[in-house]
């Protein structure tokens, strides 16, 4: 017979969740001493809650399928509740497990007492404190069937103390694997008829679109019907490279977008949502599609969205038409003083086959899309809700899931700072992930946002908010006593000689590329 935790882990192994990233405490110690008794989990500690839920994040957008993470208590949990909102924003499967006090403790109202339901709802589509060590094994089992949905979420379990110490547990069968629901064939039939009336059309593709499959269909659409392809802005995974067709992917600044779809009289949502503004502006229209405009929704993201594209195809007599694939094309190797442009361009020359970017860089990484677009194939995982602080913890979690495959993380300077602790778990699990940091030494992006609303120049109180500086962080010596070989540069030709050395030599590495500011 086993305790509790014992039968949790053991169900979310046989599910095939067999990984865990955990920042755990004396209410999970349980969870902890069970790891030994079930070998086929692999548990990786983070320093940092928003490092294990980023890193959840990350594994599950490379690996299609969900990790698990373990929290303590409620203010693990907060902890970490940044990225578990960028992970419901991708709609990826996270196993969220936080620990709870034991069942009749909780009425002492210890210092660690919180409601973690309440909190756990802002970010999860399914939540449950387990009361029984008897029903711990469904509950989990449960957990993972709405993790996996789809699409895909975040699933919250909490489990008391005493719940995953006692005995009596055994571990329960996996649940069935979800079933995308099809999309209707009078949906096809009108999206198609909508395409066939006219010329100026767009389709903008999200989640499961943006894999080759999706794309390829997408891309034989656009032949016969002359449509433009776009990709949302935040995008949880992107196939890009030679040999695939290419998107547009929306601009951040809503002007951009909305001269992106200037034109069109129907734009089709693929696994995309309709675009909007990030934030409002004012005297402007938070609603990005114009007017004369006519938004169909194809496939929701729950959808079967390549089997939605799949049938498009053939209601457009589409299935034979050549797609327009991108053509190879490395950028040359820049030079001279480093600039963000030129540490894009290096990325691109240097860029290895089959590499995973995980891209946070912000207003530094404007020049990456057409840096990399015919550059070997490769995967780009970008910020998906806005919080900053995702991009390392992210990189961690598509390393785990694809230890065969280099990972790049582009990182500014401000969000590396947010979940710096991401590289002592990737040293101590001597990932293949090489850093590089643009350090301008500023929050560029907001100092965009004060031009926005009529501020020409900020006074030294609001320039104070905005500046990194006094004193400036030394990412080397963080990324040498984080246990990482770190290096400076500031030239086009020693970054591009430090990302050949780094890729060469697979394990972490952390390059700052100095920059000027925005």
């Amino acid at each position: 017979m086993n305790n509790g935790a014992q039968a949790l882990i053991q169900t979310l192994v046989g599910a095939g969740v067999d990984t865990c990233f955990t920042n755990p405490g004396t209410s999970e110690i349980h969870v902890v001493a069970a790891l030994d008794s079930v070998p086929k989990m692999r548990a990786i500690l983070t320093l940092f809650e928003g490092v294990a839920t980023g890193a959840a994040d990350g594994y599950a957008r490379m690996a299609d399928a969900p990790a698990a993470t373990l929290l303590h208590l409620g203010p693990g949990l907060g902890n970490g509740l940044a990225n578990l909102h960028n992970a419901r924003r991708a709609r990826v499967p996270v196993v969220n497990i936080i620990g709870d006090h034991a069942t009749y403790h909780t009425r002492y109202d210890t210092p660690l007492q919180s409601d973690i339901e309440t909190v756990a709802r802002n970010v999860s589509a399914w939540v449950r404190t387990s009361r029984r060590t008897e029903e711990l094994a469904r509950d989990a089992v449960e957990a993972i069937a709405a993790a996996t949905g789809p699409p895909g979420q975040v699933a919250t379990l909490i489990v008391p103390a005493d719940v995953s110490w006692q005995d009596g547990a055994e571990p329960a069968a996996p649940p069935p694997p979800g079933v995308s629901p099809a999309v209707s064939s009078e949906t096809i039939e009108a999206v198609a008829k909508a395409m066939q009336r006219s010329r100026r059309t767009g389709i903008l593709l999200g989640g499961r679109a943006l894999r080759e499959p999706g794309l390829r269909a997408a891309a034989r659409i656009a032949a016969v019907t002359g449509t433009k392809l776009f990709a949302e802005r935040n995008v949880a995974r992107l196939e890009r490279g030679a040999g695939l067709p290419a998107v547009e992917r929306l601009a951040y600044w809503p002007e951009l977008v909305s001269k992106q779809l200037d034109g069109l009289e129907h734009l089709i949502l693929a696994g995309a949502a309709a675009p909007h503004s990030s934030f409002a502006y004012e005297g402007k229209d938070s609603a990005l599609v114009s007017t004369g405009c006519e938004v169909h929704e194809l496939s929701p993201p729950a959808s079967d969205v390549l089997g939605s594209l799949e049938d498009l195809v053939e209601a457009l007599d589409a299935a034979n038409a050549e797609p327009i694939l991108q053509t190879a094309f490395v950028p040359s190797r820049p030079e001279g003083p480093l600039t963000a442009e030129k540490v894009c361009k290096a990325v691109g020359a240097t860029l290895p086959e089959g590499a995973i970017i995980s891209d946070e860089a912000i207003t530094s990484a404007l020049a990456l899309p057409s840096s990399t677009a015919g550059c070997p194939r490769h995967d780009w995982l970008t910020l998906t809700g806005g919080a900053i602080g995702q991009g390392l913890p992210v990189a961690v979690g598509a390393a785990i899931a694809c230890p065969d495959r280099p990972v790049i993380a582009l990182e500014a300077d401000g969000s590396a700072l947010y979940t710096i602790q991401s590289l002592w778990t990737m040293a101590r699990e001597q990932l293949d992930v090489t850093v590089v940091i643009f350090n301008n030494r500023s929050y560029a992006i907001l100092n965009a946002e004060f031009a926005r609303i009529g501020v020409q120049e900020a006074g030294p109180r609001a320039r104070a908010q905005l500046e990194l500086g006094n004193p400036d962080v030394d990412f080397v010596e963080l990324g040498t006593g984080l246990g990482i070989s770190s290096r400076r540069v500031d030239s086009a030709e020693h970054l591009t000689g430090a990302l050949e050395q780094a890729i060469a030599d697979p394990g972490p590495h952390l390059i700052e590329a100095v920059i000027p500011a925005v």
